[in-house]
């Protein structure tokens, strides 16, 4: 469904340029995208935008010109956004979701995690807007998976700690709310570092130097495209069946460790592999993680819900612009 609305053009004849109004179509159905910025928020919005969604995204250091420059934290801004705009959807994908940073920063992650994602679900709850959180799989332990929405977590980090504190804060605000926990996340990025997988691209590509590669955890590494087409399955069934809300597990099904995962990229790109070392033992810097969360999608699989790239095909697409060797560019894609 769509609604009319009236919007100024510039339009151009020989000598002159004039403003016009003109009818446009407008969709009706509303959606907001907070974190649309980032990796995963970048590709939900585009998801939403390309399927008929009246479409919104906020950010904060790169919002502008193109979303709406909001602070998470500050309630009046939140309160006005989501009243002005009325969204039938909120997808809150903003957070601090690098694990060691929330170990050494732990107030300012617990803010955007636990208390905006509260603010976030009170307000929704203002406008009957259905609310989808995205979580974690490390509010697991990682020590008897598959993990089913209805097993007891127990996060070993406090990143995990603050995501599952977070899902406790929207579900006791919003009963309207679904929470969609995820594994570890890559997709077109704007920059190496702004994802845990493809950061390793360099250390596949530049292979006169050996690169110690973790080979202990087991990844499911997830395409955010396809969890944008989840999220988006999702909203469209909730606005058919209001009983769509709790909890909700999605996740790529290839279970990789990081050096698996670097073999596999090298692989696509018809790169050497034998520069890269496999370390079996668990980390000993950093924040503690689960050595196996995967996750059970069998819920959203019941549901009609899904959508998996295969993970060569999906890095690839990903990865190919920040490949230093051009000639292979030029003779895989042109």
């Amino acid at each position: 469904m769509v609604g009319r609305e009236k919007e100024l053009r510039i339009r151009f004849a020989p000598g002159r340029c004039e403003l016009v109004e003109e009818d446009v179509d407008v969709p009706s159905r509303r959606v907001l995208i907070t974190g649309a910025t980032g990796l995963l928020g970048r590709a939900v919005f585009k998801e939403f935008n390309e399927n008929n969604w009246n479409t919104v995204g906020c950010g904060y250091r790169r919002a502008q010109p193109r979303f709406e420059h909001i602070n998470l934290l500050d309630s009046i801004a939140v309160h006005d956004i989501i009243h002005d705009f009325q969204p039938h959807v909120i997808v809150h994908c903003a957070a601090e979701r690098r694990p060691d940073v929330v170990e050494g920063q732990p107030d300012a992650a617990s803010q955007l995690n636990v208390a905006a994602s509260a603010n976030l679900a009170k307000e929704a709850a203002g406008v009957r807007a259905f609310l989808i959180y995205i979580s974690t799989d490390y509010v697991f332990d990682g020590t008897s998976p598959p993990y089913k929405e209805t097993d007891v977590p127990n996060p070993l980090n406090l990143y995990g700690k603050t995501k599952l504190e977070g899902e406790k804060a929207v579900l006791e605000n919003n009963e309207d709310t679904a929470v969609l926990r995820i594994p570890v996340l890559y997709g077109e990025v704007e920059r190496l570092e702004e994802s845990a997988v493809t950061v390793m691209f360099d250390k596949v590509q530049f292979s006169n130097k050996s690169a110690n590669m973790d080979h202990w955890q087991q990844r499911f590494p997830t395409n955010v495209k396809d969890v944008a087409a989840v999220c988006r399955q999702l909203a469209e069934k909730r606005m058919l069946d209001p009983s769509i809300k709790g909890t909700f597990h999605w996740s790529g099904n290839e279970q990789m460790t990081k050096y698996e995962m670097a073999c596999a990229i090298a692989d696509a790109f018809n790169l050497p592999s034998s520069h890269l070392r496999p370390i079996t033992d668990s980390p000993v810097v950093g924040a503690l993680r689960p050595k196996n969360a995967q996750l059970d999608c069998s819920k959203l699989e019941m549901l009609g819900i899904g959508q998996r790239t295969p993970f060569r095909a999906g890095i690839r697409e990903s990865l190919w612009p920040f490949l230093v060797d051009k000639r292979w560019r030029q003779t895989v894609f042109h």
